[in-house]
């Protein structure tokens, strides 16, 4: 047995914590930290881990592990009735928010690289690339919100319930787009699945409402613990891979169904321990260890300045626009905006679709991968800054 991963995971709780600590000693959110820890690491910087090999695979596995438990926390953690009383605006926002970085990468690529819009191939090399650009990773913000104290109010529940929506409307747009090269993909076996799952999320919404009483019996018991976390990895690989939903929206809305239940306080705690000391921890340091920018020429590095540009820009106009539309202050609009920034693993596992359908080039990959990083690096400063002086929402996270 190769015991590599032992002092690789180490190496990242203690660059991680320690990184963390310096940001938050000059008023930075700790996950900036902990996502510069990954990049110092990896092989952009000092070379000592990749996410390639057997430990890499394993610190992947963990990785995944951590981004659930952290879905699964926001999901215990929200607040049912502010969800139910934005989901219209989430909605707006998700929309509009997935319609202006479309146009805005498309028409970005198609300009820079002189891409004939009438010739259908190249069209639909440039519609892709507005693809990628619609994901949303919502699982920074959640953890910086968190960390400020605001993920409980109507900005941060706004936020969730169109990270959510823009995750159903941006599968359906990729499968849209597949389709126009690949005859093989069916949008409508794809809105079949969604509306299938949310028949699903409802009957389980229904079930654990009326075991509520049974549930609650066993409150401050290690076996609640045990049960809800098994429900979370139950429901969020069910999504994945019966649906074809991100397992993270399966872990967010196994942790709603929890979240009125008296048992939601306990098993909260005991999912912040173990998320916050160690899966959290890998997950946010793993984004970093996937930075390589190398042999990229000088064409596609400047290319790969406007589509982050693009993607920071869009997003920002698109759900700033959409929270406005709903009557939110120019203020919450920003917010809203800046907390939609973050791309994340689903633009990387929509840029692979494209690759294999023929839609995008391999020299497209580092762009995109530089606008994962920047935009995951960026969002939880620029959410520091648009929510100063604003009142929390909820207590802080106390950290250590």
């Amino acid at each position: 047995m190769n015991y590599e991963f032992l002092l690789w995971i180490a190496l990242i709780l203690i660059s991680t914590k320690v990184l963390g600590l310096l940001c938050k000693a000059v008023h930075l959110p700790e996950v900036v930290g902990a996502l510069l820890a990954g990049v110092i690491l990896g092989p952009s910087a000092l070379g000592l881990m990749s996410m390639e090999g057997d430990t890499g695979t394993l610190l992947t596995y963990v990785a995944e592990m951590g981004v659930i438990f952290l879905m699964f926390s926001a999901g215990l953690d929200t607040d049912l009735k502010e969800l139910k009383a934005n989901i219209g605006a989430s909605f707006v926002t998700a929309l509009i928010g997935v319609i202006v970085p479309l146009i805005g990468g498309m028409i970005g690529y198609a300009i820079y690289f002189g891409e004939d819009l009438s010739n259908y191939d190249q069209m639909l090399q440039s519609l892709f690339v507005g693809v990628v650009l619609t994901a949303t990773s919502v699982s920074i913000t959640v953890e910086t919100l968190r960390e400020m104290g605001r993920l409980s109010g109507k900005v941060g529940m706004t936020i969730l319930g169109a990270a959510i929506i823009d995750d159903i409307l941006g599968m359906v747009v990729l499968a849209v787009v597949s389709s126009m090269k690949d005859t093989s993909v069916k949008p409508t076996t794809v809105l079949i699945k969604i509306v299938l799952y949310f028949v699903l999320i409802l009957i389980l919404f229904m079930v654990t409402s009326r075991l509520e009483f049974a549930i609650e019996k066993n409150d401050h018991k290690r076996r609640v613990a045990i049960f809800a976390i098994a429900f979370c990895f139950i429901l969020a690989y069910v999504s994945e891979i019966g649906f074809g939903i991100a397992d993270i929206t399966g872990a967010y809305f196994a942790g709603v169904m929890l979240c009125q239940s008296k048992i939601r306080d306990y098993v909260d705690v005991k999912i912040h321990d173990v998320s916050t000391v160690f899966f959290s921890c890998i997950f946010f340091a793993s984004v970093g260890l996937k930075v390589t920018l190398g042999g990229m020429t000088l064409k596609v590095w400047m290319f790969a300045v406007i589509l982050t540009l693009i993607a920071i820009i869009s997003k920002m106009v698109g759900c700033g626009l959409g929270a406005k539309i709903c009557k939110f202050t120019w203020k919450e609009s920003l917010q809203t905006g800046v907390g939609m920034i973050s791309r994340g693993e689903v633009a990387l596992i929509v840029a692979e679709k494209g690759r294999q359908v023929g839609l995008i080039n391999e020299d497209l990959f580092a762009p995109i991968i530089l606008v994962v990083i920047v935009t995951t690096l960026i969002t939880p400063i620029l959410l520091k800054v648009v929510f100063k002086g604003d009142e929390p929402a909820e207590s802080a996270v106390e950290k250590a």
